[in-house]
C-alpha cells in the first residue's frame, strides 16, 4: 500500500510545488508509480506537469465536494509514472463550503483509500496556509516533508506547522510524522545558506535530508514549459538534486518500492551504495 506524503509550510516560497513535482518524477524515474494531488489553488503542480487548468471537467474542488468520484478526477500519465489529481482557482472555495460539511477533515482521506494500493508513493502540494485545505492534507497522510528556504527567516511559521501537526496527532490522525525537512533555494556563494542549513540541523537532526535543492534557474524555467526538471534539463544540478533526494527517500522506505517485484536494480544499487557511505561516517 502506497506511502501518503504531505509537502507542507505554512510559509509560502519554499518551494512546495516545486518539491512535489520534480521528486514525484524522480521517483518515476527510478520504477516508482506516483500520485500528485494538487491541493493549492493556485494549481501550479497542474501547470507543472503540462495540464490545462481551465480545461478541468473535474478538480480536487469536486473531489472534496462530493460532486465527483476519484476516477473521473484522475488524470494518468501526466508524466511517465506519474497521474495527479489537478486544481484550479474554484478550489478557493472549498475551505468556505467544507465548513459546516459531514467529516470535512477527512474528505481527502476518504478518497485516497481508493486509489492507494495503485501507488508506492502518493505526494500532497499543500496551500501556504493552515486551513482546512491543509488540514485535509495532514489527516490523509502518514507523514510530512517540510521544504525550507536557505534564508534568515528559514524557521519563520515552522514552529506552528508542528504545533498543528501535534494537535492534528492528537486527535485526527496519530501516526501522522515528520518524514523530512528539505533544504531549499540554497546559494553556496553567501555564508548565510551554510549557517541556516547549520542551524536547521541543529533543530531538527536526522530528519534534514542530505539533498539540498541550489537555486537553479532551469528549476524556474522548467513549469514555463510543463515538464518536471528531469525532463526539461536532465543534466542541470536542479535535476541532480532531485535524483538525489528521490534516492534517500527510497532508502529511508525501503519497504515500500517492492524492488524484487519491480526488478529495480537501478534503486538496489543505490541502497548499496548509502550503506557502504553509513558505514564510512
Amino acid at each position: 500500500m502506497g506511502k501518503i506524503i504531505s509537502i507542507c509550510n505554512q510559509k509560502g516560497g519554499t518551494g512546495k510545488t516545486t518539491t512535489t513535482v520534480n521528486l514525484a518524477a524522480a521517483l518515476a524515474e527510478l520504477g516508482a508509480r506516483v500520485a500528485i494531488v494538487d491541493l493549492d489553488p493556485q494549481g501550479n503542480a497542474t501547470s507543472g506537469v503540462g495540464v490545462n487548468k481551465s480545461e478541468l471537467e473535474y478538480s480536487v474542488y469536486d473531489l472534496l465536494l462530493n460532486r465527483a468520484e476519484i476516477k473521473d478526477v484522475l488524470i494518468k500519465s501526466v508524466v511517465k509514472g506519474v497521474d495527479i489529481i489537478p486544481c484550479n482557482i474554484s478550489l478557493t472555495g472549498a475551505e468556505i463550503e467544507l465548513v459546516g460539511a459531514l467529516s470535512r477533515e477527512s474528505r481527502l482521506k476518504k478518497a485516497l483509500e481508493m486509489i492507494r494500493q495503485e501507488y508506492h508513493f502518493i505526494f500532497i502540494d499543500s496551500p501556504p496556509s493552515l486551513g482546512l485545505l491543509t488540514l485535509n492534507s495532514l489527516v490523509a497522510s502518514g507523514s510530512i516533508i517540510i521544504p525550507i528556504q536557505c534564508e534568515f527567516y528559514a524557521l519563520e511559521g515552522v514552529s506552528q506547522l508542528l504545533n498543528t501537526l501535534n494537535l492534528v496527532k492528537e486527535s485526527l490522525n496519530t501516526g501522522l510524522v515528520v518524514e523530512g525537512v528539505l533544504m531549499t533555494m540554497a546559494d553556496y556563494r553567501t555564508n548565510l545558506t551554510s549557517e541556516v542549513i547549520s542551524e536547521i540541523t541543529k533543530y531538527f537532526k536526522d530528519k534534514v535530508f542530505k539533498a539540498v535543492i541550489p537555486r537553479n534557474i532551469k528549476l524556474s524555467e522548467a513549469p514555463s514549459f510543463g515538464k518536471p526538471i528531469n525532463l526539461y534539463d536532465p543534466c542541470s544540478i536542479g535535476a541532480k538534486k532531485y535524483k538525489e533526494l528521490a534516492e534517500e527517500l527510497l532508502v529511508r522506505n525501503p519497504n515500500v518500492l517492492d524492488i524484487n517485484k519491480k526488478g529495480n536494480d537501478n534503486f538496489e544499487n543505490v541502497q548499496k551504495e548509502n550503506i557502504v557511505q553509513s558505514d564510512k561516517i
